[in-house]
């Protein structure tokens, strides 16, 4: 499948797709899935990434991502202990093998969910949340719809089966930028490859990050229906650019532990490989200056409030080209940042995106003379 930029950003969406990459894709034994380029929110390969699945254990991803928000915000600390309710103490499948008489810690608990996938960890840090796994099922369908997480329901916070607890690989995707994006002094814990808890060690179920060192996460999945599901993130360094690019896959209803790892390797590669950011425009770097009427000074200068990058294949970086289309007339007052154009990337005959062209300065009104003489000027044109 050929590359769909993003519309939006985080929400991983179709456009129009440039063309193929030289080297054609991989044959992957797998459900669904989706690879991204995080760099530019760009989606490179892809099946069936919005059929409904059963998660199972991907979904603690949102477990966590609720957990970490309340830990920004303050209202959560580290080094607070829950108590270990029945229902989390005798917590079927895996388990970081918590004890009620002594509680753990919101960060061991994290450890816990995370490395060793323990769903008794994931129930303790949903009643501490929201008092109930249910209640804390509805704050994570909250974040979902927040999020974008469009074709996504939760009713418990481990992934155990329900029939009414589904997701997609590009919902999926969707979550885990956001986790990276939002909180990344947290998503440094992915990249463990154990975690001893009651004297108890459990290695990462995570294979790529024993054998491929740029991968630093994420997190596995499995159950009968689901079958074996991994949503892997690689960083390397782009020769020749002087920045690293972030590679995101999501692959759903593997075979076995092994072929998950194997299959997500092969996206990870293929996408590092075959295709390259280019960076066409720095943020605040002047692209034009545009006349303004009925201003205190007669042209405003443009630019881009971020970086602008597409992804596209190798073999046609040098075909990508920027269309920029000014807003007319441009009457002052300008606030720094107000839109004054757009901007269209193009790629042969596609649009791979566009984005808008931003005052780099303010522009305050003319005077009284200055207003009624440029009002007289544009009547005039």
């Amino acid at each position: 499948m050929a590359a769909a930029p993003v519309t939006a950003a985080i929400v991983v969406a179709s456009a129009v797709a440039p063309a193929q990459a030289q080297v054609p894709p991989p044959e992957i034994a797998a459900r669904s899935w989706v690879l991204v380029d995080m760099t530019t929110h760009t989606v490179l390969y892809s099946q069936l990434p919005d059929e409904r699945v059963e998660p199972a254990s991907l979904t603690k991803l949102m477990t966590a991502y609720v957990v970490f928000k309340g830990l920004k915000e303050k209202r959560l600390d580290m080094a607070h202990r829950p108590p270990v309710s029945t229902v989390a103490y005798k917590a079927i499948g895996s388990r970081m093998f918590l004890e009620p008489k002594t509680p753990a810690t919101v960060e061991e608990l994290l450890n816990g969910l995370i490395v060793q996938s323990g769903n008794d960890a994931a129930i303790v840090l949903a009643e501490m949340v929201g008092g109930s796994e249910t209640q804390f099922a509805e704050i994570m369908n909250t974040e979902a719809k927040r999020l974008g997480m469009n074709n996504s329901r939760f009713v418990n916070a481990s992934g155990l089966p329900h029939p009414d607890h589904y997701s997609t690989a590009r919902d999926l995707a969707v979550l885990a930028m956001r986790l990276i994006e939002d909180h990344p002094d947290y998503y440094r814990m992915y990249s463990q490859k154990d975690y001893t808890y009651n004297k108890i060690r459990q290695p990462n179920r995570n294979r790529l990050l024993f054998t491929d060192p740029t991968v630093d996460g994420f997190k596995t999945g499995h159950t009968d229906a689901a079958g074996y599901c991994l949503i892997s993130s690689a960083k390397r360094e782009q020769p020749g650019s002087g920045f690293s690019r972030r590679l995101l896959t999501v692959l759903m209803g593997a075979s076995s532990e092994s072929s998950r790892a194997v299959e997500s390797q092969k996206l990870l590669n293929y996408g590092f490989q075959n295709f390259d950011a280019v960076q066409l425009y720095k943020k605040g770097d002047q692209v034009g200056s545009y006349q303004v009427w009925k201003g205190q000074v007669p042209e405003v200068k443009a630019g881009f409030a971020d970086d602008v990058m597409v992804t596209v294949p190798k073999t046609q970086v040098t075909a990508v080209k920027g269309e920029i289309e000014r807003m007319e007339p441009l009457v002052a007052p300008i606030t720094a940042g107000d839109k004054i154009g757009t901007l269209r990337v193009r790629l042969a005959n596609n649009v791979l995106t566009e984005l808008p062209v931003v005052a780099l300065q303010a522009v305050p009104p003319a005077g009284w003379f200055g207003r009624a003489w440029d009002t007289m000027r544009l009547w005039i044109k």
